[in-house]
């Protein structure tokens, strides 16, 4: 049987969200050599909600995109199941950009080593930078850290984050779930 334990409920995400996107704008201005990409499918959630408050924030418009990895990752010829790419919506060069990339949970490095290597793709950035809303600690695989950060929790390797979003779930929460 599985154990659920809340570690971010409805009322906090926004004042998570709120503060990565103060620190985005205080490092990054009005956005005008910046572009924000979400990686597919549940850092698209994320990176759209971060992207639509730092546009009222700024009262400018940002460049936005979405970035599949399935074809990417190191483990895609190791699944018994097919996987299923989601859309890359990426219409514009990150030629000399600033990226900041963002995913929801931050687990083995492995999506963002992934992501990294899509990237390449639509141009050589400037600079990258990793926006996470959950980092989990001590499973780590790949030496890559968040340049922002929501929260910092520790599991286990029999745990999981379950990150539920309003427009999927029906509601905003942060869950560990112990299996």
């Amino acid at each position: 049987m599985s154990e659920r334990r809340l570690i971010v409920e409805t009322k906090q995400l926004p004042i998570i969200i709120d503060r990565l996107c103060a620190q985005l704008i205080e490092r990054h201005g009005a956005f005008e050599n910046t572009v924000i990409i979400g990686l597919q499918p549940r850092g698209a959630l994320l990176a759209s909600r971060i992207h639509q408050k730092i546009e009222k924030l700024t009262g400018h418009p940002v460049t936005f995109g979405l970035l599949d990895v399935t074809f990417y990752r190191d483990d895609f010829r190791r699944r018994e199941e097919p996987l299923i790419p989601s859309a890359t919506r990426i219409d514009f060069s990150i030629e000399g950009k600033q990226v900041v990339l963002i995913d929801d949970v931050f687990y083995t490095g492995r999506t963002i080593r992934a992501g990294l290597d899509a990237l390449i793709d639509f141009g050589r950035p400037a600079k990258v930078e990793l926006l996470v809303l959950i980092e989990r600690r001590y499973t780590q695989e790949f030496p890559v850290k968040p340049d922002f950060l929501g929260k910092r929790v520790n599991t286990g390797d029999t745990e999981k984050v379950l990150v539920e979003w309003k427009e999927v779930n029906g509601k905003d929460n942060v869950w560990i779930v112990s299996q």
